[in-house]
C-alpha cells in the first residue's frame, strides 16, 4: 500500500475507474483518454442523438448564445449517461426522463440493463429514437418513449415508481424545438419556469424515496447578455418539491480548441467568458 507523507493511503485513479468507471470527483473531464475512448465505443454502436431534430427548424430563440450557426443541435454525451447511471441508479433500476430529446439516454440505459421511460413532445423525435433503438438493441429490451407533454402525461394514473430521474431539459429558449403548445422551449422565461417547475415536481412525485434525480443544465444569457439564472432556478425548482440538493459536478466539454478561437473576440467585445462546461445537479428524495 502506498501512503503519502502523513500516512494516508494513496488512491490511484486507475483503481477508482475500475470501480466507478470514472473517479467520483466533482469535475468530469471529457478530455481524458478514458472518457474519449468510452464515448467512441458508444458512438460506434450507432448512436445518433441528433437524428429526429431538423437543425434548420431549430432557432436559437431570444437568448444570446456563443454560437454563430443556426444549424446547431446539442448532442448528449453517452459516456456521461453511463457514469451517472452507474453512480446513482441501482443495477437494473428504472429511469424516468421527462425531457427525452434524442435517443442516447434511452439506448444507453437499456443497453446497460436499466429500464428507461422517456417523454418527448415531438412525434418525429420519438419515431427516430425507436428506429435507432431497434437497430441497436434486441426487440425484447427496448426503451419506452411516449409522445406528449410531460405536464399532462405525468399524472396520478402512473402506477410506477422510478429509481432515478435523469434528464437534460431545454435551456430556456436556447434551442426552440417546435411551435407545439406544450413545448416549453418556445415560451417566455417566466412561463417556461412555471411549466418547468411543474414537470420537475410531477417527475419527483414518481421517484422512490431515497432515489436520485440528475439534471444536466447550463447557464444561458438573455438578449442583453446577462445570465438568466437558469441553474439556480433549477435548484429552487427541485427544492420546492421537497428534494434535497445533494451533489454538483462540473462537466468539462471537449471543445477547448473552438473555445480558444472564440475567446479573443468574445471577451474583448463584452468581457464574457467562453463557456466550456455544463452543470450536473444531483438531488435526493428524503
Amino acid at each position: 500500500m502506498e501512503v503519502d507523507l502523513f500516512g494516508n493511503e494513496i488512491v490511484k485513479d486507475e483503481l477508482l475507474r475500475d470501480k466507478f468507471i470514472e473517479p467520483p470527483f466533482s469535475i468530469l473531464d471529457t478530455k481524458s483518454g478514458n472518457w474519449q475512448k468510452r464515448k467512441r465505443l458508444w458512438i460506434g454502436k450507432g448512436l445518433k442523438s441528433e437524428v429526429g431534430r431538423d437543425a434548420k427548424v431549430i432557432n436559437m430563440g431570444t437568448t444570446a448564445v456563443e454560437k454563430n450557426s443556426t444549424e446547431y443541435v446539442s448532442v448528449f454525451d453517452p459516456a456521461l449517461c453511463e457514469v451517472l447511471y452507474h453512480w446513482f441508479c441501482e443495477d437494473g433500476g428504472s429511469i424516468l426522463d421527462p425531457f427525452a430529446g434524442g435517443s442516447v439516454r434511452g439506448i444507453v440505459a437499456n443497453y446497460l440493463g436499466y429500464k428507461y421511460t422517456g417523454i418527448d413532445i415531438r412525434q418525429e423525435q420519438v419515431d427516430s429514437n425507436r428506429e435507432q433503438a431497434m437497430d441497436i438493441l434486441p426487440i425484447e429490451n427496448q426503451p419506452q418513449w411516449y409522445v406528449g407533454d410531460s405536464n399532462e402525461l405525468l399524472n396520478d394514473n402512473w402506477n410506477t415508481k422510478f429509481d432515478m430521474v435523469m434528464s437534460c431539459p431545454p435551456y430556456a429558449d436556447l434551442e426552440v424545438y417546435s411551435d407545439l403548445e406544450g413545448d416549453i422551449s418556445n415560451k417566455p422565461y417566466k412561463q417556461f419556469l412555471e411549466l418547468y417547475e411543474s414537470i420537475i415536481a410531477k417527475s419527483c412525485k414518481l421517484l422512490k424515496v431515497g432515489g436520485y434525480a440528475c439534471f444536466v443544465v447550463g447557464e444561458v444569457r438573455d438578449k442583453n447578455g446577462f445570465y438568466i439564472g437558469f441553474v439556480p432556478d433549477t435548484i429552487k425548482a427541485f427544492e420546492k418539491c421537497g428534494m434535497k440538493f445533494y451533489n454538483e459536478a462540473i462537466f468539462l466539454e471537449n471543445g477547448l480548441n473552438t473555445a480558444a478561437m472564440r475567446a479573443d473576440k468574445q471577451f474583448t467585445a463584452g468581457k464574457k467568458l467562453v463557456k466550456v462546461h455544463q452543470n450536473v445537479l444531483i438531488f435526493k428524495k428524503p
